[in-house]
């Protein structure tokens, strides 16, 4: 089963990872398509709104901060920016970097895939890659988004995409040696270098995705104000810097990432709302995280699935509960009961997609996305009520999703 903070059981990126998000039995399954046919592509679905769609990848290097998990070296991550742009030229940018891509194919992806049977490499964003940032209506509202435990940013992306495409600028970022892989300038892979699992691994990943989360947003202030936070000094996107308005920050992340977002949220005031997806707010039954126990007084939401059946809400959650109580803020939580936990990531609708040509056994897929039938219609309505979220909370328009149960999003269940 899943840990109580939904951590270990989401590293599901690589068969030798723990995989206990599937169950173990469903993992020694293997899809009946020949490995040795061409590989399978995959899309992502289009954005919603009008606005072009630019991407560029930073790399950061704290040199404040040695690296929790490896004595000796200096903090580093990688993040994109996903921005409105002036026009859609220019090549796509890819969902996976060369390398990053190869390390998760020859892994087999999932727990499901064998090698060569999907092409990672091949699958392309909606975003032109590098392309002039559009400064002409001003700077936008910034979202930061975390995924889940061990899993690469690039599951985020759909999101980030669609959340651009109305207007915001959104960065989405990894968390070197817990995510993996993160491919680095000049082809370099990390993957994860992590103490055995248990309680006192959760507390450090919590506080180091917290201290990577404000260190972003620390070098977002230098590139507003005109700096080159990426290391090696890498050609920027022409007017990126003037795109970000970090007076209106909001943060939303899948499992472990929705938890950073309330926890960045208790301990620093530049995050103004957030959203968890289906991230339970505990380390173990008798210990919650402490934003759980304090609650916070800005916007936020909570967005679950099931888990064994049983929707994941403030109802059902003993550290949901505790944290809605004591939230003064604007609040909502939604479920998806007939979705599965990572419903709320790309997954949705890529599984889908490649199951039309390469059969993913049935427990599998339900495993990982739930049973639900029309599985672009749950991705728009999460996309939908994520924009709507951010709408209020950021740019203060209230929106009509937000309102009540809509007969527009029959998978999305209303509870408080």
């Amino acid at each position: 089963m899943r840990s109580t903070l939904r951590l270990s059981g989401a590293l599901v990126l690589a068969a030798a990872l723990p995989l206990s998000a599937c169950g173990a039995d469903a993992t020694r399954e293997a899809v009946s398509r020949d490995a040795t046919s061409s590989p399978v592509g995959f899309g992502l679905p289009r954005p919603s709104g009008p606005q072009a769609i630019g991407t560029t990848e930073l790399h950061l290097v704290d040199a404040a901060r040695e690296d929790p998990w490896v004595a000796g070296k200096r903090r580093e991550l990688m993040i994109s920016v996903w921005y409105p742009a002036r026009d859609q030229g220019g090549p796509r940018a890819p969902y996976l970097r060369p390398a990053a891509a190869r390390a998760i194919d020859a892994a087999g992806a999932l727990g499901i895939f064998k090698p060569g049977q999907v092409d990672w490499a091949g699958a392309r964003t909606h975003a032109g890659e590098g392309v002039a940032a559009d400064a002409r209506r001003g700077p936008r509202p910034v979202v930061l988004y975390s995924p889940g435990f061990g899993v690469p940013r690039a599951l985020g992306t759909g999101l980030a995409e669609n959340l651009v495409s109305q207007g915001y600028v959104v960065v989405t970022m990894d968390h070197t040696f817990e995510t993996t892989p993160v491919e680095f300038p000049g082809g370099r892979v990390e993957g994860q270098r992590l103490p055995p699992q248990g309680p006192e691994r959760l507390k450090k990943a919590l506080a180091t995705r917290v201290q990577d989360t404000r260190f972003i947003l620390d070098r977002l202030d230098a590139l507003r104000a005109g700096a080159n936070p990426d290391a090696e000094g890498r050609h920027l996107p022409r007017g990126l810097g003037r795109t970000l308005d970090l007076t209106r920050v909001g943060m939303a992340g899948h499992s472990a990432g929705g938890i950073q977002a309330a926890e960045t949220m208790r301990l620093d005031r530049r995050v103004d709302s957030g959203i968890d997806m289906d991230g339970t707010m505990a380390y173990s039954d008798k210990e919650f995280v402490q934003v759980a126990g304090e609650g916070l007084a800005r916007p936020f939401m909570l967005m679950g699935a099931a888990i064994g059946g049983k929707p994941q809400t403030h109802l059902t959650n003993p550290s949901w509960g505790s944290f809605w109580d004591r939230s003064t803020g604007f609040k909502r939580d939604l479920n998806l009961p007939e979705g599965g936990h990572y419903s709320y990531t790309d997954l949705q609708t890529v599984l889908p997609e490649l199951d039309e040509k390469l059969d993913i056994p049935a427990a599998q897929r339900a495993a990982f996305i739930g049973t639900i039938d029309v599985p672009g219609r749950a991705a728009r309505s999460v996309n939908a009520y994520v924009t709507a979220f951010f709408d209020r909370s950021l740019r203060g328009r209230p929106g009509r999703p937000l309102d009540g149960p809509s007969p527009a999003h029959p998978d999305v269940r209303f509870i408080g």
